[in-house]
């Protein structure tokens, strides 16, 4: 199902069997709810490991630097595997040569912005992902039922997970 784009700040519900997709040239961000309390577990370059403390209004944030249907697919199973099978995070060393051929990096938490301007999978802060220019900028905020977002989106798609 299509959804009107979003000028400036709009919010769009989300329940626990759905995904959003916002869609530019040449990349995806699938956004879904954390659904209950949990903890997320981040690995970290200097071998520490922090914990998110996530509240079921939270969102899990999943960008892939492509767009189309199989992509939309890797982000559907990325969320299933951080959601339901309880999945950590691994943080990249900066200048890391997997970086260069990470397909998905993710964030997570109430708040998180997408920002063209930043290496793929080497930022523990998680309220910020790398994505694509044309979606770099927006701002996704947690609300009880759904998510804030702020900036120009012009492709939103509300799917089932």
């Amino acid at each position: 199902m299509s959804l009107m784009p979003i000028r400036q700040r709009g919010v769009r519900r989300i329940d626990a069997s759905e995904i959003l997709f916002l869609s530019g040239n040449g990349g995806t961000v699938g956004i879904l709810k954390s659904v209950k309390p949990r903890m997320v577990f981040i690995g970290t370059p200097d071998e520490e490991e922090i914990v998110m403390f996530l509240e079921k209004e939270d969102l899990i944030v999943i960008s892939a630097f492509d767009e189309g249907p199989d992509i939309e697919k890797g982000i559907k199973c990325m969320g299933y595997l951080l959601r339901e099978m309880e999945s950590p995070i691994v943080v990249l060393p900066d200048n890391h040569p997997t970086s260069k051929r990470l397909k998905m990096v993710v964030a997570v938490g109430d708040s998180v912005r997408l920002d063209c301007n930043i290496t793929p999978g080497t930022h523990p802060e998680q309220d910020i992902l790398c994505t694509c220019n044309e979606l770099s900028g927006v701002k996704l905020s947690s609300t009880e039922n759904g998510v804030l977002i702020e900036g120009h989106i012009d492709n939103l798609k509300l799917d089932k997970l």
